[in-house]
């Protein structure tokens, strides 16, 4: 748990109760498979809480397809100088955020919707970064982060060992959707066992994407 200690500080026990939370009223509503909970800490929660390290003090996050809160509240959590809102259509997901969030007063807005709604880019748009997990295809996710983040604004994607695959796949499309300085990036090195993979791409502005 040195890496716990390490990202969240003298937050770890809100982080503790994030976890407990998940591991309870979290599979009891259908939002965490049971064979999940041994390894929530690893594999959910300091994957995610990792990539706070490519996000700048004070910024704005939109975190899409948020499900149970990941990685959004563990980005709240550890870094409370972040404005986090996240993005989910299913209500009964919405609920269990909105009741953690309220309990614990963290810096969030839970927004209900899919992100290439025109409600939700109306409501989240314009933000600094745009975070997803295990939600599309790179494409699909540079389809709808990329509207909701200002000119030189970035999307995150956590991802998997394909992700260098991923971007050779879709680079021409996501080029033309705007995408540039595809990159490739690993957070928690030295620290996690299994360091996050996440792919970052900025939105270029509008008169050198047409290139």
């Amino acid at each position: 748990m040195a890496f716990a200690e390490q990202v969240f500080g003298d937050r770890l026990e809100l982080a503790r109760k994030y976890h407990d939370s998940l591991a309870t009223a979290g599979v009891e509503r259908g939002l965490i498979g049971p064979r999940e909970v041994p390894r929530l800490w690893e594999r959910h929660i300091l994957n995610c809480a990792a990539i706070g390290e490519l996000i700048d003090e004070g910024e704005t996050v939109v975190d899409i397809g948020s499900g149970a809160g990941l990685p959004g509240i563990p980005l709240a959590i550890a870094r409370p100088d972040l404005r986090v809102t996240l993005v989910e259509p299913l209500l009964r997901r919405t609920v269990y955020l909105a009741e953690f969030i309220d309990e614990h007063e963290l810096n969030v807005l839970v927004v209900r919707g899919r992100a290439e709604q025109p409600g939700v880019k109306k409501e989240a748009g314009g933000a600094d970064v745009v975070t997803s997990r295990a939600v599309a295809p790179l494409e699909k996710l540079a389809k709808w982060s990329l509207p909701l983040v200002h000119e030189n604004g970035r999307m995150l994607a956590l991802k998997g060992s394909s992700a260098g695959e991923e971007i050779e796949r879709d680079r021409a499309s996501l080029t033309r959707m705007g995408a540039g300085k595809l990159e490739v990036v690993e957070c928690g090195v030295g620290l996690l066992p299994t360091p996050t993979i996440v792919v970052r791409a900025v939105r270029q502005p509008r008169r050198l994407s047409r290139h």
